[in-house]
């Protein structure tokens, strides 16, 4: 039998075709990403970039500016932010404040010798004005009597409080030396005599009573240390705190003074 003649396979030069389709396809498929992530919507694009202008440098707010729009308060996590409200300051509340100032500048002025001297010293409290006197200015050692030099000065502050509606509480302090008379058993005794001994001039010049009140810390609240004879001799104070009417519109606003 004849054999078939076998024919050689001819070499296709087309081949090429296939790898370039795929090749144009994906580069259409990358100009097509590239177009997609190149329209960003420009309203958004600002305001991250502002948010995180914001962040770098710890700005909590930021205007954003889009497109027709007006202007908008945002946050670095761009969410709107609630208009700030300031809080309204109360007339009656002002008021007394500034009558407490007034009195602060009143009592500095009749006494102003003693605050040169460093022997008074005044300090605005949140709710009230203490006045420090140093024990020296009104009594003699391990006594309660005042002396009559100190009198003068205690009267003067005194009629300034009785046209003042505030309330007057006189505290009493000593050193941490221990006294044993009959008359004060103790630094109790004695710090408790001082300070009734001040309500009772305050009462005589026409201070209300009802405003007035006594206390005696002994050597409870030192201010100083009393390691040395100046620290000890600071200690040795009768304090004034004259105390902010805290009630708002004949109702109190829960707050407390600090002594």
């Amino acid at each position: 039998m004849a054999r078939r003649k076998v024919h050689e396979e001819h070499e296709n030069h087309e081949r090429w075709l296939v790898s370039y389709a795929d090749f144009i396809t994906l580069l259409f498929a990358f100009f097509v990403v590239m177009y997609a992530i190149s329209t960003l919507n420009e309203g958004k694009y600002r305001v991250l970039a502002d948010a995180l202008i914001v962040a770098f440098r710890h700005d909590p707010v930021v205007t954003a500016q889009t497109n027709g729009l007006a202007p908008m308060n945002r946050t670095s996590s761009g969410a709107p932010t609630r208009p700030v409200v300031k809080p309204q300051i109360d007339p009656l509340r002002k008021q007394k404040g500034e009558k407490m100032l007034a009195l602060a500048r009143n009592i500095s002025e009749a006494l102003k010798p003693l605050v040169q001297s460093g022997q008074v010293r005044l300090t605005q409290l949140p709710h009230g004005l203490a006045v420090e006197i140093n024990a020296s200015v009104l009594f003699a050692p391990g006594q309660a009597a005042l002396q009559p030099d100190s009198m003068a000065a205690l009267e003067t502050v005194a009629k300034l409080l009785a046209d003042a509606p505030q309330q007057v509480r006189v505290e009493g302090h000593t050193d941490n030396v221990p006294i044993a008379s009959v008359q004060y058993p103790s630094n109790w005794e004695l710090s408790s005599a001082r300070a009734a001994s001040v309500v009772r001039l305050f009462t005589a010049t026409g201070v209300d009573p009802v405003r007035l009140s006594a206390v005696g810390y002994a050597d409870n609240k030192p201010v100083e240390s009393n390691d040395s004879p100046d620290g000890r001799a600071r200690n040795r104070r009768v304090t004034l705190l004259i105390l902010e009417d805290l009630t708002v519109n004949g109702k109190s606003d829960g707050s407390l003074a600090s002594g």
